[in-house]
């Protein structure tokens, strides 16, 4: 089968040898996999995040978001048959889904929605994923409550906010405050559902003073936080809550004290890498969401349909992502 492979980290994503197409054995499903037939994935920044830092002991497939059809289904395999039409975020710790065919735990896969196209749904697993954690068992946001308590999304334009944001909206009573610095991005956080749109680019205090918010209950970084740690901290309340995604070199607990701030990390690849005994839990949450989007209450997250899945389209996927500056999710579709 066709595949798109790293073998050597570091190399800038224009680099034909960055990303490279190959062929490579069908994989045969274990207990509990389905075998996934591809029709569209979507780039992540922990895509751009492996290549670029960690030596693969061979070349590796990357990418996890996923929708195709089950084309094979292994033993033990109950939730699942042949035909099925799935989307996934899959396991970091397996092969991915830059590849014709991939295999997936069931407990980690969920009925794709009836509603969109592949493509549209591969934009949204695994931020779905991350941002429904974050809010409902990270921060434990009640689904119906919230009401009269306030959320500061940093970085509400990327592929998590842009989901996150309509959910909070959807599914809590919470008042979002979003950010975004362009007037691009900030226009498809409103759109989004935020109840007010500040500029990460300049200071948060004055701008959550003017929108009415001085402090506030939650805070969810997305990107950068390091930069906007001592900020984060002002802003919240006493007894706040701080959840975040990404990766800051360092990260010092003790100016949380006194406010008694709680600190919340989050990371989808959890339950699959631990095995953890909720690991269904993530099967439950995407087919809630599909359910969500079959109804009309979320939409898809696409930012730009980049084409085939191809190394040469997921090498200008990569080097997009790298810029810092995409709106929503980057999808591909088809071999």
């Amino acid at each position: 089968m066709k595949a798109i492979v790293y073998d050597r980290p570091g190399l800038p994503a224009s680099d034909p040898a960055a990303l490279y197409d190959i062929d490579v054995p069908l994989p045969e499903p274990g207990e509990r996999d389905l075998r996934v037939r591809i029709e569209a994935i979507a780039v992540n920044p922990v895509d751009t995040k492996l290549r670029a830092a960690v030596q693969p002991p061979a070349p590796r497939i990357l990418g996890w978001d996923g929708v195709g059809v089950v084309e094979k289904a292994g033993a033990g395999v109950g939730g699942f048959r042949e035909g099925d039409r799935v989307w996934f975020s899959g396991d970091i710790t397996r092969p991915g889904s830059y590849a014709e065919y991939t295999l997936v735990d069931e407990r980690i896969a969920g009925h794709a929605p009836r509603s969109i196209s592949s493509a549209e749904a591969a934009a949204l697993p695994l931020t779905a994923i991350t941002a429904w954690e974050l809010l409902f068992d990270r921060l434990r946001i009640p689904e119906g409550g919230g009401e009269g308590q306030s959320l500061l999304v940093i970085g509400a334009a990327g592929g998590v906010g842009s989901i996150l944001v309509q959910l909070a909206r959807k599914l809590t009573g919470v008042s979002i405050i979003g950010t975004a610095s362009r007037p691009e991005t900030q226009a498809w956080v409103r759109e989004l559902g935020a109840h007010h749109v500040i500029d990460h680019a300049k200071p948060l205090g004055p701008q959550l003073v003017e929108a009415g918010h001085p402090q506030v209950d939650h805070v969810i970084s997305l990107t950068h936080t390091g930069d906007y740690y001592a900020q984060i901290v002002e802003v919240l309340k006493p007894q706040g809550q701080l959840a975040l995604i990404d990766d800051p070199a360092t990260l010092d607990a003790m100016p949380l004290k006194r406010k008694s701030i709680s600190l919340h990390w989050e990371f989808m690849f959890t339950r699959s890498m631990y095995r953890t005994p909720d690991m269904g839990k993530q099967r439950e949450l995407l087919d809630r969401v599909a359910t969500l989007i079959d109804q009309g209450v979320v939409r898809t997250t696409v930012g730009e349909h980049l084409g085939r899945i191809d190394a040469a389209n997921l090498r200008r996927a990569h080097a997009l992502l790298e810029s810092h500056r995409v709106q929503g999710k980057l999808v591909l579709e088809g071999f």
